[in-house]
Parts: structure tokens; sequence; C-alpha cells
């Protein structure tokens, strides 16, 4: 076996239906050869967790690398992986000193919208990962939940509840892919509960087996009640400032609501602004 990435009696192959399509558009040169130790991994890619790669490894070793990683040049004469990072891990782990790659010239927004197109056709991105690469073309690069849908093959609705996953804080989130909870729907009830105990209780009725159905019970019957059992009215920040052309009032589905989920709910209004999400001609 050759130590450039491949056996010497194999040809490189790729995804024809993925990568002939990212060269007709960018024009990249398939085939490329490129040293280990020039090829450094991206912090901003959007898969986080990659798994055991010891079958991965054994199979660089016993055919090579059967399709390249993709990657974009830097100043410094090095290059970046823009997607592949699995398999020039499992590579480098193989003792390779030369991976086979894809060269593209992108900027940043355009190397992490490939990134995620290839991730999600592969379905190696965890619901989370997905919704903070989302979140990133939103803050790094502004764009709308509608452009982001049309770049990556998905409906806006899905974009947008993507991004509802990430109200869930990250200690809970570290929770859900512990106990391999990874059902987009499950996750969504988690994330609308009103509090962080709600959702923990979620995350433990989930690992106990508990329906979608059985889920919004659950949280159903826990929620939206005062203490004698009555309805409980929703709370209203109402701010209306001295001598100010203006007036704010903001409602909630739920009668407790902390002082971070009011700014919250401030912070989230100004994107939706920002990037042309509220219609600001709407008087409904």
């Amino acid at each position: 076996m050759s130590k450039k990435g491949l056996p010497v009696e194999a040809k490189m192959r790729h995804d024809s239906h993925f990568v002939e399509a990212l060269a007709e558009r960018f024009g990249a040169t398939l085939g490329k050869y490129l040293p280990a130790s020039a090829i450094e991994r991206n912090p901003d890619q959007p898969r986080h967790h990659f798994g055991d790669l010891s079958e991965l490894k054994a199979s660089i070793e016993s055919k090579g690398i059967l399709e390249p990683i993709l990657v974009r040049p830097l100043e410094s004469g090095n290059y970046q992986i823009i997607s592949g990072e699995r398999r020039f891990r499992a590579a480098i782990e193989a003792g390779l000193a030369e991976i086979p790659c894809i060269e593209l010239d992108l900027p940043d927004n355009e190397a992490l919208e490939v990134a995620l197109i290839e991730n999600l056709q592969r379905k190696d991105l965890t619901p989370f990962e997905e919704a903070r690469a989302y979140r990133d073309l939103l803050e790094k690069h502004q764009y709308t939940h509608a452009r982001i849908a049309e770049t990556v093959g998905r409906s806006r609705v899905s974009v947008t509840e993507s991004l509802a996953l990430l109200k869930i804080p990250e200690d809970i989130q570290e929770q859900c892919r512990l106990a391999d909870i990874d059902s987009k729907s499950t996750l969504l009830e988690i994330a609308r509960a009103e509090s962080r105990e709600k959702m923990e209780a979620l995350v433990r009725a989930a690992v106990a087996g508990a329906t979608r159905s059985a889920l919004r019970t659950e949280k159903k019957d826990s929620s939206g009640q005062d203490e004698g059992g009555h309805r409980a009215r929703p709370f209203q920040f109402r701010y209306a400032p001295k001598n100010s052309p203006f007036r704010l009032n903001l409602a909630f589905n739920r009668s407790r609501v902390a002082k971070d989920e009011v700014l919250e709910a401030l912070r989230k209004i100004i994107r939706d602004i920002e990037s042309g999400e509220l219609d600001l001609r709407s008087r409904k």
C-alpha cells in the first residue's frame, strides 16, 4: 500500500452526484494529492463529534481513501478542511503522508454551505450540530431563514424548527446526545418546555421511552396552572417610556418568565428585523 493515500492497485473515486456538481460550480481540480502536514482542521466546521475511527482507519489501511476530502487554500500556503475531517483524522492515525483532496477556493460562508450540504447528505450531523451551523450562517454571514433553506435544500419551517433547538441549554443538549435522543420532534418538545426543570423532566421521560404524544401530555400537565389548579394568566411585559412615540407590549404563553427570557425575546425580535424575517409592514 502506498502512503500517498491509496493502495497501489486502486484508483481514486468520488461521490459523483455531489463532487462533480461541486467541480462544475467552482471549477475544482479533482484528485489532487496534498501533504497531510499542510492540511489544517476547520474550527468552524459543523460536525463536532466524530465517533469511533477504528473501522474507518482499518478501511483506509486496506483500501486507501476512496473519496477525497474537500479543502480550501489559506494565505499561509496550507489548506483548511471544508468537509471530510473524519476521513482526515483516520488517515492520520493510519500514517498516511499524503491525502487525496478536492481544492475549492471559497469564502467563509460558502465553505460553511458546502460543509453543511455534504454532511446533511451523509446524515452525519446531530440535530444540534445542524442547528448551530444554521446559527453561524445567520449571525456570522447575515443569511435569512429562507436563504438557508434554499441553500441546504430544506424547507424554511424545518430551518426555523432546527434553530429552536438551541433554546435548550448546552448542558441539557449534551444530556440528550449522551442519551441518544436524536429525534427532532422529541427535541422540539423539550425545547418548547417552559423552564430548565421541565426540559430535564422531559429528557428523563424520553430516556424512559415516552412517545412524543406522552411528552406533550407531561408538558401540558406540568404547566399553565397556578397552585390552586386554575389556569394562570399569561405574563406580559409592557414598556412605555415617557415622552416616547412608541410603546411595547410583549406577551408570553406562560405565567412565569425570567428576566433572561425577556431579554432573549427582545434580542430575537431585533435579529428577525435585521435579517428580514420580520415584516415591518405587517400590522397584524
